[in-house]
């Protein structure tokens, strides 16, 4: 659609660095956020309120609503689609738009103020080098003299005149309009029948929207994310205290990331600073072992507050077991030298079916996450 450009940030931290009694987090495959035509600069041209995010909660539910919608309606325009659900175009949005988030969204769908890449003429904004002439008059982008991307999907005027589609019935098709926006993009990831169950051919879609392979990673992360998020975690075989520490994480769902936050009491204030500069003392919440703590605390366990210390209770399950040698209410771990649990930087409660509950990294909410959401997986402890 577009001419590629990417930004990543990671987040990161050091055991030995620890000042103080917290330890998260470490960076998933896909983390970036970008913008598009912003990522190198970091910003659009209006704020769209870029952060870090990775469930459900994180998305307005009007954005929501407008994802489902378009995966009811895809198969009208292409009725061979097979694999088209809402944590695809979840994934392009976040990426693209971060949800919308910092626009208000009508009830009809129509987001104001409107969304604008930065103009494409050719500067190295955006890391845009290449000159992009206008296509339409200013009237979507709302300028003659150039292109840029516009809406919650960042369609360039000229893709958009293509692609366009009305899902809200108003018989207008508006980019600006998340029904339209949604909708288009799913017939547009679908063009030619693809069947996106395969991650080959997702990749080939994705690939289609932004030929760049570090955006289809970065967008493929996402919508990981998002499936494992919108997963039902199916605790009716878990029971006792397994069931009790599951439910307890679970219901913390939505609450912030604070570094350093968090006690086996419930959420708290943070501390700064973690090692890429994250501040926890304004925001009330959890870290991932603050979130354990917590957990655990429930069914009667207190827990060391850091994750490596963590590590040390129970019975402590290796790595090169694999994930198939863990239990729901198992506590999970990552390091940065998995066979070293000085290293570990990172703690999870496994709830079964790969998926584990999650304080990620700053920026992000306690969620539900695949067990492949963090990376080098260093085992896990057996406490109940």
């Amino acid at each position: 659609m577009r001419p590629p450009g990417r930004r990543i940030r990671r987040w990161g931290c050091a055991v030995a660095l620890l000042m103080f009694a917290a330890v998260c987090c470490a960076a998933p495959v896909g983390n970036a956020i970008s913008a598009y035509v912003a990522l190198k600069t970091g910003a659009q041209e209006d704020d769209g309120g870029i952060a870090e995010g990775g469930s459900a909660a994180d998305i307005p539910a009007r954005m929501l609503s407008a994802y489902n919608k378009a995966v009811q309606q895809v198969g009208k325009y292409v009725p061979t689609c097979q694999g088209m659900r809402w944590p695809i175009l979840a994934g392009i949005a976040k990426v693209e738009s971060n949800h919308a988030i910092g626009h208000t969204i009508a009830a009809n769908g129509d987001i104001r103020p409107k969304i604008y890449g930065v103009l494409l003429g050719g500067s190295g904004q955006g890391g845009n080098t290449t000159a992009v002439p206008d296509s339409d008059g200013g009237r979507w982008d709302g300028t003659a003299t150039g292109e840029r991307a516009v809406g919650p999907f960042q369609f360039l005027p000229s893709t958009w005149e293509s692609v366009a589609k009305d899902g809200n019935d108003d018989h207008v098709a508006d980019p600006h309009n998340a029904d339209d926006a949604a909708l288009s993009a799913a017939v547009y990831l679908c063009e030619g029948g693809r069947d996106l169950t395969q991650r080959s051919q997702l990749k080939t879609a994705i690939l289609q929207y932004n030929h760049s392979n570090e955006y289809v990673a970065e967008v493929t992360g996402w919508i990981d994310q998002y499936t494992a998020a919108a997963k039902d975690p199916g605790l009716k075989n878990v029971s006792g205290k397994a069931r009790t520490v599951i439910e307890a994480a679970l219901s913390q769902r939505g609450v912030p990331y604070s570094w350093g936050g968090g006690t086996a009491s419930g959420p708290s204030y943070g501390v700064c600073c973690s090692p890429s500069g994250k501040s926890g003392a304004s925001i009330k919440g959890f870290d991932c072992s603050g979130l354990t703590a917590f957990a655990y605390e429930r069914a009667g366990i207190r827990l060391p507050r850091v994750a490596a210390a963590q590590a040390s209770v129970g019975k402590r399950i290796p790595a090169n077991l694999g994930t198939s040698a863990l239990k729901p209410g198992d506590l999970v771990f990552y390091a940065y030298a998995p066979d070293r649990d000085s290293t570990i930087y990172h703690v999870g409660i496994y709830v079964g079916s790969g998926q584990m509950v999650n304080a990620p990294r700053p920026g992000t909410v306690v969620r539900l996450d695949s067990m492949n959401a963090m990376s080098g997986y260093a085992g896990g402890a057996r406490l109940l």
